[in-house]
């Protein structure tokens, strides 16, 4: 009991108090950091926002496009404060720090040698985002597997399908990247009919849906261009194939497709236009004889007579 006493009574109390108040002060001062970063993305936010508006980028492309830069900007930011805090937190409480920071840039040369995959992915993700190839909440298929980009990282790209796995791409090692959503969309079709059916006329009707879609207030916003009737594309087994495009927002295209087609077969059944199915004719022929029989016929034996 003596010991604990002695040991107490040999400590600097304003010493301790004054750690005690500078360790404090210094997680304030991160706190109100952090809170003026906080304030200050969303201020940029903002202001991104506008200046894209401002140039003609549409508002969803805008968003997407703010929330990946941000996002990056945030990580990178709440990474350097809490780094800083810590040392700042350390040297007060009596931790050399030296040694600490000489041997993180040793470390730092080591793996500057041995990462260099990291270092790739690094470097491979600043260009991702520095051209604008991909962004938050574009659908896109890399490495022939597609879904929704949920996250882009400092060193990968998170994708979901749509059976909802998560597929996670280090930036590095993205070979193949189509974008499907930058910009404007498209759903290209093929709506096959019957061969007995005029193909100008069943034009004609694929226009008069394209208008009630254009006018109906939930699927017309989603257009931004006249609908493309490329004409008769192929002749298919059973079916002449007309092609054609829908261009939407963003994302859209796979929606105003589904409403596209629905509507369409209900149509061609008020005009009784024909959708046909494949179908085969199949043609049975006669039996084959018996070889001994054939034989008889080809020498005239009366006995391959019926």
């Amino acid at each position: 009991m003596d010991v604990i006493v002695k040991m107490f009574a040999d400590v600097s109390w304003t010493s301790v108090l004054e750690t005690a108040l500078r360790v404090t002060l210094a997680l304030v001062l991160g706190w109100g950091a952090l809170f003026a970063l906080r304030k200050a993305l969303n201020r940029l936010e903002g202001r991104l926002k506008l200046q894209y508006a401002l140039e003609g980028e549409p508002p969803s492309e805008a968003g997407k496009r703010v929330e990946t830069l941000l996002r990056l900007v945030r990580q990178g930011a709440r990474l350097a404060i809490w780094t800083v805090l810590l040392l700042v937190v350390l040297k007060e409480m009596g931790v050399e720090i030296g040694p600490i920071l000489a041997g993180a840039g040793i470390v730092g040369v080591a793996v500057g040698f041995g990462a260099q995959n990291l270092v790739r992915d690094l470097l491979s993700g600043f260009f991702f985002i520095l051209e604008n190839q991909i962004r938050v909440g574009d659908v896109a298929v890399i490495n022939g597997t597609g879904g929704l980009v949920e996250e882009i990282n400092f060193r990968t790209i998170v994708l979901r399908d749509l059976e909802g796995a998560t597929h996670i791409f280090p930036h590095g090692t993205v070979t193949t990247l189509c974008n499907k959503t930058r910009d404007w969309s498209g759903y290209v079709f093929d709506v096959g009919v019957a061969y007995k059916e005029d193909t100008d006329r069943v034009c004609d009707v694929l226009r008069g849906v394209f208008r009630e879609l254009r006018q109906d207030p939930a699927f017309g916003p989603s257009i931004v261009e006249e609908p493309e009737i490329f004409g008769v594309d192929q002749f298919a087994d059973s079916a002449v194939v007309i092609k054609g495009r829908i261009k939407t927002k963003p994302i859209r295209q796979w929606m105003v497709g589904r409403e596209f087609l629905r509507r369409t077969k209900l149509a061609f059944d008020r005009e009784g236009i024909e959708i046909p199915f494949p179908h085969r004719t199949i043609y049975v022929g006669e039996a084959s004889k018996p070889f001994e029989l054939k034989m008889l016929e080809k020498t005239g034996d009366p006995r391959a007579a019926p």
